[in-house]
């Protein structure tokens, strides 16, 4: 991926070129081939603001046509954690620490790692689909299969070693070994993960986001019902709660794959093959660099709950530090809506040769993430005194809530924009360039600062959350400008030749 990386730093508008007419159905419809020869854009046709205005609308139309099922989805499934939580919370505010801690910390762990390694598939699968290379999605799917499962097989030890795993980090004791309790009965979501995002992303390549919203609300809906029943009736405390959050995982990674398999996406899976077997270190590579990218985010939150545990009165810190968390993952789940859509957009739009619309739709997706941003904003400041309530019964844990509040309000406004930019650099391809950056911005800058407000200065959790706002602000300036400076034409030239690196001219092997 080198080569992608260094165009993303090519300090070249990219003007080169032309392109289809953007009022083509850019989600379905490809060019004939030609690519960028020549074809007038109709972007260059803007002379004023009305016409932006109606071609900002069309986009935005397509692009919520992606992210609108996808929200819904996220928010979904993220709700199937957070409702175990919220159950966690009315028993005792150790119970919800726990559960608190396996989610963020040990689940957290394996959930950055699936995710990134299976985020490899938004730029091989979108980029395929936008050079009209079907077969090769469902190849890439069984790949991304064989891959995630050893790596769910490598991870068994964080989950069997939590409570060790928890102490060395200097965790509350009592925390510690509930939480590494809960962590062994949630082994079979760890598999769940394997499967499931893979499949989401050879569904969003193909926008297929509909059947994985409806999967997912019912699997919600029977979480719930099941979380209640086991819980409040028949009293199975963590026990209970963990039975119905595996379930539930599981049966969204059934139902997707009933989808899959029942001809649902003609021409994208053809069976099982044997060309999943080939090639496994490169697409292992590529499946790592989209790892270590996530996974330095996801992971900066969950150092976050795990330096809190450090602090005086660690039980009501580390509490309310993980309701705030859990309704950061809500607002997340909104914007990994439209990072999953522009890292469509722009890979489907790169390999159909089109880079004036992929860079047109990462203008409109902003635009939209950051109204959406300061609504978040406001409304946290506003509620800041009762959001905290209907997590937890303790008084002391709500006040603690309510004093993160302006630290909390700022997170929510600065990720309106980061997610979206991870996603134009998956559907680009630059997972590799992202992962230096984060590592620098977060773990360099981020924590440090964070750590030092928070432990020589004694500003205690707001410190710490505040100092780590300077990485994902910096980390936040740097995407800005990469993405502004790089030359588009050039990437979609990069990736017509990434599509036929991986595969996209092979012959169709027999399935099996």
């Amino acid at each position: 991926m080198s080569s992608s990386s260094g165009s993303a730093r090519d300090h070249n508008n990219g003007g080169g070129g032309g392109s289809p007419e953007l009022r083509e159905a850019l989600l379905g419809a490809h060019d004939d081939g030609k690519g960028t020869s020549g074809k007038k854009d109709d972007l260059e046709e803007i002379r004023s603001v009305g016409a932006f205005m109606r071609l900002a609308a069309e986009e935005n139309r397509r692009l919520w046509y992606l992210a609108g099922p996808v929200i819904f989805t996220s928010l979904a499934q993220y709700s199937l954690g957070a409702v175990t939580q919220v159950l966690a919370g009315h028993l005792t505010t150790l119970e919800l620490d726990a559960v608190s801690t396996e989610n963020m910390v040990i689940a957290g762990l394996a959930f950055g790692i699936m995710y990134g390694m299976g985020s490899a598939l938004e730029t091989l699968c979108g980029q395929a689909y936008g050079a009209k290379q079907l077969h090769m999605l469902g190849v890439y799917l069984q790949r991304s299969w064989v891959i995630l499962t050893a790596m769910s097989v490598l991870l068994l030890p964080i989950y069997l070693f939590a409570t060790p795993i928890l102490r060395f980090f200097h965790q509350d004791d009592d925390i510690a070994l509930l939480a590494g309790r809960f962590s062994l009965y949630m082994i079979p979501q760890l598999f769940a993960y394997a499967l499931n995002f893979p499949i989401q992303k050879f569904l969003q390549a193909q926008s297929k986001v509909v059947a994985m919203a409806v999967v997912s609300a019912l699997a919600l809906l029977f979480h719930v019902a099941l979380s209640w029943l086991l819980v409040v009736p028949l009293g199975m405390g963590l026990v209970g709660l963990a039975v119905a959050l595996n379930v539930s995982w599981w049966l969204v990674v059934l139902g997707q794959l009933a989808y899959i398999v029942m001809g649902c996406c003609p021409g994208a899976w053809n069976g099982f093959d044997w060309l999943a077997f080939a090639d496994l270190f490169s697409f292992a590579r590529l499946s790592v660099g989209s790892a270590i990218m996530l996974c330095l985010e996801f992971w900066f939150y969950m150092f976050l709950i795990v330096i809190v545990g450090n602090l005086p009165n660690a039980q009501v810190a580390v509490a309310a530090v993980s309701i705030c968390t859990n309704l950061f993952g809500w607002q997340i789940m909104v914007f990994f809506g439209f990072n999953a859509a522009i890292s469509v957009r722009v890979s489907n739009e790169l390999g159909a040769g089109r880079p004036r619309a992929a860079k047109f739709a990462i203008l409109v997706v902003l635009m939209s993430s950051v109204a959406i941003g300061v609504a978040f904003f406001v409304a946290v400041l506003l509620l800041r005194d009762v959001y905290g309530a209907p997590f937890t019964e303790s008084p002391e844990v709500v006040r603690a809530v309510a004093s993160l509040g302006v630290v909390f309000a700022f997170s929510l406004l600065l990720n309106s924009v980061q997610p979206v930019l991870s996603g134009v650099a998956v559907g680009a391809g630059w997972q590799w360039l992202v992962a230096y950056i984060n590592l620098g911005c977060y773990y360099c800058v981020g924590i440090p600062v964070g750590y030092a407000i928070a432990f020589p200065l004694r500003r205690g959790v707001q410190g710490m959350w505040g100092g780590m706002l300077t990485g994902v602000g910096l980390q936040t300036v740097i995407l800005v400008a990469i993405t502004v400076r790089t030359n588009w034409s050039k990437e979609a030239s990069e990736a017509h030749a990434r599509i036929q690196h991986w595969g996209g001219t092979a012959k169709l092997a027999e399935p099996i």
